[in-house]
This record gives structure tokens, C-alpha cells and sequence, in this order.
């Protein structure tokens, strides 16, 4: 069976995730990204860890050791809440948590 994978959107309608791969510079590492998602649907997750409040990181081993913050909805929904990298981890992690919340709040 397949995973949904979605991206949170804010209550302005903006995806933190979309806006951050949207930055990024690197476009091997955006295909590195987004290649690493889709196997999410198939249910390949790679390198995850648990971060707490019922939500994982997907660690991505390229550049400077990007992570993608998600949660999961329902019995295969996934919900993409924000990205960053290794030197950003202790933010990115706090602020996927905030999405989290927001996003349970309306939902």
C-alpha cells in the first residue's frame, strides 16, 4: 500500500518546507531531497529518527547533512512540516514542532 506524502501549509497557505527547499541552492542536493520523499510513499524511509510529540526526522547523508521534519496523520499520511540541516537541527526541530501543533489545532 502507499504512503501519502503532504506538505503542511501554514494558515497563509505557505509550505516552511517548500519555501526552504525553494532556498536551496545545491540542486544535486534538492534531488538528493525530493528523491528521499518519494521513497517515503513507497515506504522507504531511510535514516529516521524519532524527535518526540509523534514526529521523525529524515536525515539526508549529503552537503552539510540536511534533515526533513514530518509527522504522521492517520494510518499512511505523512505530513512534511519543515527542512534544514545539521547546524540548524536544535531550531528546525523546535519549529517542526510548532507546525505540528498549529496543524493539529485546525485539524
Amino acid at each position: 500500500m502507499t504512503n501519502i506524502v503532504n506538505e503542511y501549509m501554514d494558515e497563509k497557505g505557505e509550505s516552511p518546507y517548500a519555501d526552504w527547499l525553494a532556498e536551496l541552492r545545491d540542486a544535486r542536493a534538492k534531488a538528493k531531497i525530493m528523491i528521499q520523499v518519494d521513497r517515503m510513499e513507497l515506504g522507504l524511509f531511510g535514516d529516521t529518527m524519532p524527535i518526540g510529540d509523534g514526529l521523525s526526522e529524515l536525515k539526508i547523508h549529503y552537503g552539510p547533512g540536511y534533515r526533513v521534519y514530518y509527522g504522521k496523520d492517520g494510518e499512511q499520511i505523512y505530513l512534511l512540516l519543515c527542512g534544514g540541516d545539521k547546524s540548524s537541527q536544535k531550531k528546525d526541530i523546535k519549529q517542526a514542532k510548532l507546525n505540528w501543533q498549529e496543524y493539529k489545532r485546525r485539524n
